[in-house]
Formats: structure tokens, C-alpha cells, sequence
């Protein structure tokens, strides 16, 4: 049996960065050609993507963990590493992303948005990349960065004109399917509908879709009965309609009171996104009432009674009947009507689009503050940093010697001097804790020496050619006691005798 899912929990993570590379190019007579290590590819990112051929969440019901593929590590001969495929995951028009915390990140609406649900890492560099007039031949590369892992909350809200809105048995499903070619289950019990149903009704040259909202009862904006699970299907409806049982036969009830009691539901329940999908109010919204089931003579007497009190509201009044077909040409016409009035109301379309509100990052601030866990221990905060030190491979001495020069140009070690930290302190930089040795004597910028561990920098055994051409001058000067010059192999002869 098919299931309509319109809330989900998924997790998703973004691709890793690949690694960047550490190579030095080889060719024959040039032993040290220069370094060549190419640069990381950049992990695929988790896209949302809205799908027309998508209408529920279900999939991410089965599949709510998701990953993009990972970027490959860069390789000698300047060759960067392959970037990680992204990962498209659809979903119906009308998703809301929102955090756990309940912020909203976006409203996907309209075919083809598209949200950057996570971020793929990126590369580390390779040596060449890193090559400088100090450092000419470095002797590592930075790591990747790891991909962007999220938890985020999905939520459906049905892209509908016409919301119809009632009492449980008030007939609305009863009247979507006589409007339209939907076919949702009906049952003489309360609560029949428990998903939104969908139709599409056409008037005249005028055509729109019909929203079904499962049955609100008083006390649906705080949470009784399936009130909050689906009072959000009508935030985006442009008009709603009251669907009043005129036959109940429930006692302390009529269409009035049933009435007052929704509205006072939907004044209640304030849209999450008003603002940004332009609706406003719901109070603003136009309203019609549909007196249904006047096929039954107590409804059509009781409907005389009151017709005249609801149109004193200000809104038409129709008197329909679903079995009978009654009043129904007349009613999706009015709709139609309001459709149309609130269409051309509407502004010009323009290319759908997601607004990112990124927070505000400030890209070389840091902050240095003591460990409340360990004593004479600090901690450093900040985006650089803390990014330096993933990119950071702790098993090679020379790229960490790249990563104090970064921190101590930044000012982070200025900032420890002052705050009294001495060598040997404990500092912790995002996940990595180590041992604090100044390079900065009191603080003041100034390297004391070079680092590194790769030696071709800074040691050669080989032969130059100055002394080679030295020897060779020697050689060809070199005469026996007779006068006679001695070449090599002469020179092996008279060391034999």
C-alpha cells in the first residue's frame, strides 16, 4: 500500500577532499627536477533538487542516510586529483529545510531549485602548489578536508489553490472527487483521510488544483488530533474553503459553531514562512463556505436557517450536495474566480531561486582562551586555525613546521605570548592538542631558523664540477721520476710496483 510522507529526518555528508601530493619530478640528469605533486580534487556536494515527478518524502523515509562521493588524490606530473560527483537527491515542490533546531534554510518551490544541502571538502594542495622562493622544494602536501555532515529536516507543504478545510465526515474528500479525477478513500468514520489529497479541477478556461486537508478538530494548532501534522498543506493555498456538515447529527454542533471553532484553529497556527512566500495571514486569505449533503432534508432546512448569518460575514455561500451533484458547476466556477483574481495579483514570474542566508564568518580572527579541563593549557578558536590543522599531516615534520609559520603570520603565537603561555603548554586547535614551542622569541615575528626534514634543501654529497675539473687538472700534471707523464692507468702500474 502507498504511504504519503510529508516530515523526514536525513542525514547527509558531503564528499572528502583528496589529498594533495608530494612528488619531485625524475628525469634522467636531473636528479632533483623540481617539485610536481598535484593538487586534491574536491568532494562531491548533497544537492536538493525539486522534481515534478516527485510528490512525497517517502524514499527518505527507507533512505534517510545519504553520502556524496569522495574527491581523488592529486598525483605526480602536475596531476590534480578527479573532483567527487555530487549527489542529487529529489524532492517534491513545495519542501521546506529546515535544522532541528527549527530554522528554516530553504523553501525549494518551483521546478529545478536547487539547495547546496552540504558541502564537499576541499583539496589539499600538492607540493608544486605550495612551492614558494623560501621553500622551493617542500617536502609534503596538505590533506583534504573532510565533507560537510548534516542532519536536516524535511517538511512537505502541498503547493495547492484551493485549501478545503473542515470537520472530520464534513464530506471534503467526498467533494474532491466529484470536482476533480482524484480518488481519495472514503468511509462513513471519522478521520478517513489521513494524507492531503491532490486534485486538479478545470472551469471555463481556468485551471487549479484542490488541496484536501485531513480533518482539524478544536485544539489542531496545539497539537490534538492531526492538526499540526497537516494545517501546514494550507499555508500556500490562495483561498480556502469551509466545508460545513449540515447533516451531523452530533450533538452542540451546527455550521456555525463549526465554523467559529476553525477559525479560531487558524488564527492560532501562524505560517512559518509568510514572509517569505508572500501569503500573509491566513485571515487575510479569501473564504467561501460550502454547505454540503443538501441531498438530506434536515440539511437543506437547516442550511435556510443559517445562510443568511454566514453571508452576513462576507463570505459566498453555497449549498452543494456530493451525491447529487448539486450546486457543484457553480461552486468550481467561483473558485475559479478567486484563483484567477489572486493570480493576477500575483508579480511577474522570475527564474526560481534559493536565498542562501550564510552567517558571517571573519576570516582571520581567532581567539585564544584557556582550557577549563587542564591547567597552564589554552585553546585557539577560529576558521583559519582550525582549518590549517586538518590540512595538516602530523607525521611529517616539514608540514608541520608550514603549519607553525601560518599560525605564528596569522599572530596566534603573539596572542599565547600574551596570554602567559610558556613552552610546553598544552594548546588545543579544533581536534589536535600538542606541546607549544615558540618559534617567536617574546612574541616578536622573526624565524629563528629553517625547518624541515627533507635534507636535499639543504645538504648535497655530490661532487661539483669545479672539483672535478681540479682533479683532472692534477691528474694530467702528474710525471714519474724520469719525467714522463703518468695517466690513470699508468698511475695504477707504478702504485703495483
Amino acid at each position: 500500500m502507498s504511504r504519503f510522507v510529508d516530515r523526514v529526518t536525513i542525514h547527509i555528508a558531503a564528499g572528502d577532499g583528496g589529498n594533495g601530493c608530494a612528488s619531485v619530478h625524475r628525469e634522467k640528469f636531473k636528479p632533483l627536477g623540481g617539485p610536481d605533486g598535484g593538487n586534491g580534487g574536491r568532494g562531491g556536494d548533497v544537492r536538493l533538487v525539486v522534481d515534478p515527478g516527485v510528490h512525497t518524502l517517502l524514499d527518505f523515509h527507507y533512505r534517510p542516510h545519504a553520502r556524496a562521493t569522495n574527491g581523488k588524490p592529486g598525483q605526480g606530473g602536475m596531476r590534480n586529483g578527479s573532483l567527487g560527483g555530487d549527489l542529487v537527491l529529489p524532492v517534491p515542490d513545495g519542501t521546506v529545510v529546515l535544522t532541528p533546531d527549527g530554522e528554516v534554510l530553504a523553501d525549494l518551490v518551483g521546478n529545478g531549485t536547487t539547495f547546496v544541502a552540504a558541502e564537499g571538502g576541499r583539496g589539499g594542495l600538492g607540493n608544486a602548489a605550495l612551492a614558494s622562493r623560501a621553500r622551493k622544494a617542500p617536502g609534503f602536501a596538505l590533506l583534504g578536508e573532510g565533507g560537510e555532515e548534516r542532519e536536516l529536516v524535511l517538511e512537505l507543504k502541498s503547493v495547492a489553490d484551493v485549501g478545503l478545510l473542515g470537520f472530520p465526515s464534513a464530506g471534503k474528500s467526498s467533494l474532491i472527487s466529484v470536482l476533480s479525477a482524484a480518488k481519495p478513500k472514503i468511509a462513513d468514520y471519522p478521520f478517513t483521510t489521513l494524507v492531503p489529497n491532490l486534485g486538479v479541477v478545470t472551469a471555463g478556461d481556468v485551471v487549479f488544483t484542490v488541496a484536501d486537508v485531513p480533518g482539524l478538530i478544536p485544539g489542531a494548532s496545539e497539537g490534538r488530533g492531526l492538526g499540526l501534522d497537516f494545517l501546514r498543506h494550507i499555508e500556500r493555498c490562495a483561498v480556502l474553503v469551509h466545508v460545513v456538515d449540515c447533516a451531523t447529527l452530533e450533538p452542540g454542533r451546527d455550521p456555525l459553531s463549526d465554523i467559529d471553532a476553525l477559525e479560531s484553529e487558524l488564527a492560532r497556527y501562524t505560517p512559518a514562512l509568510q514572509a517569505e512566500h508572500g501569503g500573509g495571514e491566513l485571515a487575510e486569505r479569501p473564504r467561501l463556505v460550502v454547505l454540503n449533503k443538501m441531498d438530506v432534508p434536515e440539511a437543506r432546512e437547516l442550511a435556510e436557517l443559517v445562510r443568511s448569518d454566514v453571508a452576513a460575514r462576507g463570505w459566498p455561500v453555497f449549498e452543494v450536495s456530493t451525491a447529487s451533484r448539486d450546486g457543484l458547476r457553480e461552486l468550481s466556477f467561483a473558485l475559479a474566480a478567486e484563483v484567477q483574481r489572486y493570480r493576477e495579483q500575483l508579480p511577474e514570474p522570475e527564474a526560481a531561486r534559493v536565498v542562501v542566508r550564510p552567517a558571517a564568518v571573519d576570516g582571520d580572527s581567532f581567539s585564544v582562551e584557556p582550557d577549563p579541563e587542564a591547567e597552564d593549557a589554552f585553546v585557539v578558536r577560529g576558521a583559519k586555525p582550525e582549518r590549517w590543522v586538518r590540512q595538516t599531516d602530523f607525521n611529517n615534520d616539514e608540514a608541520i613546521g608550514f603549519l607553525a609559520d601560518r599560525l605564528a603570520k596569522l599572530g596566534v603565537e603573539e596572542e599565547l605570548a600574551r596570554r602567559g603561555a610558556e613552552p610546553g603548554s598544552q594548546v588545543t586547535i579544533g581536534r589536535m592538542t600538542f606541546d607549544w614551542e615558540p618559534s617567536t622569541p617574546a612574541g616578536v615575528a622573526g624565524v629563528l631558523g629553517r625547518r624541515g626534514t627533507d635534507q636535499r634543501l639543504y645538504s648535497d654529497d655530490r661532487i661539483g664540477a669545479a672539483d672535478r675539473k681540479s682533479a683532472k687538472r692534477a691528474r694530467r700534471t702528474s710525471l714519474d721520476e724520469h719525467g714522463r707523464y703518468i695517466g690513470p692507468e699508468e698511475d695504477d702500474e707504478e702504485d703495483q710496483r
